[in-house]
């Protein structure tokens, strides 16, 4: 069984900083693309900064600059550093992960359950 496992969310005044981890685990063969998503009250889930194997990133425009994605593939873990944040941040941050399976030849999707960012005014 895989999984991801998001950790670092919580509350934060205008300005501050979080850093998010999401480590995987299972039985993983690689580990492609990595990304985080996130989903505010009332809006759809969007994407917020993406990875590839090979260290690329790109990241939604109203992000850009203030977060920075990296990875640990060592570790099987991807972090979101987040800084100069804002209360628009606001939202479950959730990790995903195509990644290839052992036994399997394709990579598929996996999602964790979210982590909760709050950024108080």
């Amino acid at each position: 069984q895989v999984q991801l496992v998001e950790s670092g969310g919580g509350l934060v005044q205008a300005g501050g900083s979080l850093r998010l981890s999401c480590a995987a685990s299972g039985s993983i063969f690689r580990i492609n693309a990595m990304a985080w998503y996130r989903q505010a009250p009332g809006k759809q889930r969007e994407l917020v900064a993406a990875v590839s194997s090979d260290g690329n990133t790109n990241y939604a425009d109203s992000v850009k600059g203030r977060f920075t994605i990296s990875r640990d593939n060592a570790k099987k873990t991807v972090y979101l550093q987040m800084i100069s944040l804002k209360p628009e941040d606001t939202a479950v941050y959730y990790c995903n992960a195509d990644l290839v399976r052992t036994g399997y030849y394709y990579g598929m999707h996996y999602w964790g359950k979210g982590t909760l960012v709050t950024v108080s005014s």
